[in-house]
């Protein structure tokens, strides 16, 4: 009898806790919710969010308050989420590096990538370009690698700082091409494209947003293209895998996350509304405009791809031995 009781107050439990689950999403959001940023205002990421984050307020009439919180490569904005409430008040503007490249390259962080968060859409992919100076000899992919390797540990990359998403993939493209080229970390891509345009370094790989500019002013020359496909921004540019380094592919990307434990009903109304958000024509003409290549994936294709990001740059990062305490 005691069983049987212990058992009907366990059912009961748990059907109570989904009823409450429900109730909460029904009246959800019912106060402003926090939109955590791992960079400073001005970036791809702070951008999508701004514009995502004011869809929402409109839509739901609670505001979304923009929280950039930069840092130790992101390790500062993800332990905020990770210790904040899971009641998806607290969202997170996640990104390749501090979701998937630090859990590779640190070997303790004050976050579980994967146990602490509830993928909700992945939003955006954002190509990434390999570019040079204007004084460097190579016109294109080909032309580098063979001056590279007629040049070993002489030509000069530079990335936005050690294990960063830009510093993997110019690692990749080290191992998969074969080339000994320096890596000199900065603090932050700006200063590393500075450099480059100065050329007091050869090489270094932004955001298509971020190079744009400098490529039609003639400052820096694109080489390559890290998607699978050339990009509507630079469509004379090809990829890196078609210039030269068959089935080379790295790209940045964004998504929104909350805090793992998150009702389901709350995620799936966040999912329902960011995606519809991202179909929007002057959202869609926005993000395009910066490069990006809008996704809206469901949060089990979201979680499946961060896992096999994980796995790609652990294999990254072993290679090039690269290992941040």
């Amino acid at each position: 009898m005691r069983a049987w009781r212990a058992a009907g107050n366990l059912i009961a439990g748990v059907g109570m806790t989904a009823v409450c689950a429900v109730a909460a999403a029904q009246t959800y959001p019912s106060k402003p919710i926090r939109f955590v940023i791992p960079y400073p205002p001005g970036g791809a990421s702070d951008v999508t969010a701004r514009i995502i984050g004011a869809k929402m307020t409109e839509a739901w009439a609670q505001q979304v308050i923009i929280d950039n919180r930069p840092g130790a490569n992101g390790i500062i904005a993800l332990e905020q989420v990770a210790k904040s409430a899971p009641d998806g008040y607290t969202i997170l503007m996640a990104n390749v590096g501090p979701n998937a490249i630090n859990p590779v390259v640190y070997a303790k962080l004050p976050y579980d990538a994967i146990r602490d968060f509830a993928p909700v859409t992945l939003t955006t992919k954002v190509p990434q370009v390999i570019v040079a100076n204007a004084y460097l000899p190579a016109k294109n992919i080909k032309e580098l690698i063979a001056l590279a390797k007629g040049q070993p540990d002489q030509i000069v990359f530079a990335s936005g700082g050690s294990g960063s998403s830009n510093h993997l993939a110019f690692e990749l493209f080290k191992s998969m091409s074969g080339v000994k080229i320096v890596h000199v970390a900065y603090k932050g891509d700006a200063p590393a494209m500075s450099d480059a345009i100065s050329g007091y370094v050869q090489l270094t790989m932004p955001t298509v947003i971020a190079a744009t500019g400098h490529i039609k002013s003639g400052k820096l020359r694109p080489l390559g293209v890290g998607t699978p496909k050339r990009v509507p921004a630079l469509p004379d540019v090809p990829t890196v895998a078609e210039a030269g380094v068959p089935g080379y592919e790295s790209e940045s990307w964004g998504g929104v996350m909350s805090r793992a434990g998150t009702p389901q009903p709350i995620i799936d109304r966040l999912h329902a509304e960011i995606t519809r958000i991202l179909k929007v024509a002057d959202v869609r003409e926005k993000l395009e405009a910066l490069g990006g290549e809008i996704v809206g994936s469901t949060p089990s294709e979201f979680s499946a791809y961060l896992k096999s990001e994980i796995a790609k740059w652990d294999k990254v990062a072993k290679t090039a031995n690269i290992r941040l305490d």
